[in-house]
């Protein structure tokens, strides 16, 4: 029972030393994220785009 208790003492204690984001921090994260989604996807349908000619050409 007592290392119960200290085992929630230490996630009480370990709690108050989080430190969130801000809001703006947030919002620049998932404008990056989304940002970087969206040029990944552009190049994967790019490359999707090429070698699907390529491959239609040969055979």
């Amino acid at each position: 029972m007592k290392k119960l208790l200290n085992f929630i003492k230490s996630v009480r204690s370990e709690w108050f030393k989080i430190v969130w984001p801000s809001r703006q921090e947030v919002v620049r994260a998932t404008i990056m994220i989304l940002v970087f989604s969206g040029v990944a996807a552009l190049f994967f349908f790019v490359i999707d785009t090429i070698l699907n000619a390529i491959v239609g050409w040969i055979f």
